[in-house]
């Protein structure tokens, strides 16, 4: 007998009497099995049509077992190091593998899903952090993570804002992360023209006339859909737009096919960063710009501190400066997106106050390689902290800690294992945290 629903699902009743309930109703209606004993379903997935279920697979509890043998492989590759001290650690592999799904539709590769809930996609940044954690033990799946919105790069060079296995947005683009993720995922062939290409798409459709500076089309462009930066204008030339197009170019010269495309690369990180510092730096703190307007502004927002990233690329006054603002957002529980003491903070204002997974990599990461290493130390100390008391939400209440949003998302799991395994690696080699800043 079998039980069908509205969704390419089939249920085949191995064991027990069932009756079926709304098996050929539409729209909302009610549908199910009721089920009567002792019984045992297999529930399978299909396309256009299956073929009769066969029992090859074994029993349940033989497909149960097989089935945790398959995640503790995956959780031995991502994750060897976890133990007493990384208690979370099993929990987020199991986040990443659980969302991981098979090529199909628009879906050209294996690909870590951001969740199974309903953020069921794979967007343009997001999935650079999936690609980290999976490196060291699963390259080849980091790659296809990292590769995967590059398959559908349009002719200009621009990635989509999303893929999902039946359809390809456009209508926005996310940040260009992806030199700065390069740098921490094994060598790869042919990643250079993509990445060259999804660069020249920002220097070319993305500046103004005359300007050396890019802009954001929208705050969804920079992956802060609703940041206090853009709420003065829309089109708007951000400072960690351009640290993110230094960091990409100074990876293009590093991997450029010949010495002259390197200096072509090196040069133009060069022109970057200097009009960073010249046009959007005030001696005090970054300013945004619009690029049709020209006035500036500031904000409480922690999108105006992430050129930290470019670490010690920017002069000693500039990071130590980001640095001292960046300890200002910090609660309990990590940077919170939105200075807690601003008139704009919200507890759950999605950029406007919530703690997210990938500022907080970003900013840990940029800190310690411009040399602020306690303040590093205790970011990630918080943030695992934050993940191991609630989970893997999409974001977090920066003062309580709650989870936010989606409950199971990738790239939170993907933080905390990035973070974990990095301090897990420094503790091996005995460097230890500043003990003034509390425990790691």
């Amino acid at each position: 007998m079998l039980g069908f629903d509205a969704t390419d699902r089939v249920r085949t009743v191995l064991a027990g009497d069932a009756e079926p309930l709304g098996a050929q109703a539409l729209g909302t209606a009610e549908r199910g099995l009721a089920l009567d004993g002792e019984w045992e379903i297999a529930v399978e997935e299909y396309e256009t049509a299956r073929a009769p279920y066969s029992c090859a697979g074994g029993t349940f509890d033989q497909v149960a077992k097989a089935a945790r043998a398959e995640f503790d492989t995956f959780a031995d590759a991502v994750a060897p190091w976890r133990g007493d001290g990384t208690p979370a650690a099993e929990l987020a592999a199991y986040v990443l593998w659980s969302a991981t799904v098979r090529p199909a539709g628009f879906v050209t590769r294996p690909a870590v899903l951001m969740s199974k809930h309903w953020m069921d996609k794979v967007w343009s940044w997001d999935h650079c952090f999936n690609a980290i954690a999976l490196a060291g033990g699963l390259p080849e799946l980091a790659w296809d993570q990292f590769r995967l919105p590059f398959d559908h790069q349009d002719d200009a060079g621009a990635l989509p804002d999303s893929v999902t296995h039946s359809e390809i947005l456009y209508n926005f683009v996310k940040p260009p992360v992806h030199g700065w993720a390069l740098r921490r995922l094994p060598p790869a062939p042919d990643v250079y023209p993509l990445l060259e290409r999804w660069t020249t798409f920002w220097l070319t459709a993305r500046r103004a006339p005359g300007r050396e500076l890019p802009h954001y089309q929208h705050g969804n462009d920079s992956g802060w859909d609703n940041a206090t930066t853009f709420d003065p204008e829309r089109v708007v030339e951000t400072a960690d737009l351009a640290a993110f197009l230094v960091l990409q170019m100074r990876e293009l010269a590093r991997l450029a096919p010949d010495p002259g495309r390197g200096a072509h690369w090196s040069g133009a990180a060069d022109r970057m960063r200097d009009a960073l510092l010249a046009e959007l730096w005030t001696g005090e703190r970054f300013v945004a710009r619009g690029a049709h307007s020209g006035r500036t502004w500031s904000t409480s927002s922690l999108l105006d501190l992430m050129p930290i990233v470019l670490g010690d690329e920017l002069p000693e006054p500039v990071h130590t400066a980001l640095a001292a603002r960046i300890e200002s957002h910090l609660t309990a529980y990590g940077p919170a997106t939105e200075h807690p003491d601003s008139e704009h903070y919200q507890d759950d204002g999605y950029w406007r106050g919530p703690i997210w997974a990938p500022s907080t990599v970003l900013v840990e990461d940029g800190l310690r390689r411009a040399g602020h290493t306690a303040l590093a130390d205790e970011i990630s100390a918080r943030f695992r902290r934050l993940c191991e008391q609630s989970g893997f939400a999409e974001n977090f209440d920066a003062r309580t800690g709650e989870g936010l949003r989606d409950r199971a998302y990738t790239w939170t799991a993907a933080a905390y294992l990035i973070l974990a395994g990095a301090h897990e690696q420094r503790e091996q080699r005995g460097q230890r945290p500043d003990p003034a800043l509390g425990p790691s």
